[in-house]
């Protein structure tokens, strides 16, 4: 079912995380449900950053790191990702002022020199996508064919996975 490039699918990804302002981030084997969070999609280092507190179930979750997964959905409500990587705090500051918003600031009750701030880091191991057309005609279409043949289903879209770490 997948037509489409690893270079489109990227392009595709980087897009929606450019697109969104927030998704759904956990850690796994934390027991925790995912929860909402703002992330700083850096394209060049395919990283995504969060800002959060060190008294988080979050950041207690993640120690000196663990492996997380990212999910986001585009705005368009036609593509879907859930990227996995390893997260840990990071101590980098010239990222933190980069990323840092007035957003950020209204969580943290000194701004930017609250000690309670942490960075999160997670560079893109994999990430899934699910990409569907946006015609409901082709949808349509496809659905009905797939309701007179045993052996059709409906071909509404693309799945691809990107493996980062093998990229060139």
């Amino acid at each position: 079912m997948s037509g489409m490039s690893q270079t489109d699918a990227r392009k595709a990804l980087f897009d929606t995380l450019n697109d969104v302002q927030a998704g759904m981030l956990g850690v796994e084997g934390s027991g925790q449900h995912m929860q909402p969070m703002t992330h700083h999609f850096d394209s060049d280092t395919a990283t995504l950053w969060f800002i959060t507190s060190l008294k988080t179930d979050l950041v207690r979750a993640t120690g000196m790191g663990a492996t997380a997964h990212f999910t986001v959905t585009g705005s368009d409500q036609r593509t879907w990702a859930c990227m996995s990587g390893p997260l840990s705090q990071s101590e980098d500051a010239s990222k933190l002022d980069e990323i840092w918003s007035v957003v950020a600031a209204s969580w943290f009750d000194k701004g930017r020199d609250d000690p309670d701030i942490c960075l999160l880091q997670m560079p893109l191991h994999e990430a899934a996508l699910w990409t569907s057309t946006g015609n409901p005609l082709v949808f349509g279409l496809e659905v009905a064919r797939a309701n007179m043949s045993e052996d059709k289903k409906p071909d509404v879209g693309e799945h691809v996975v990107i493996n980062f770490q093998n990229a060139a």
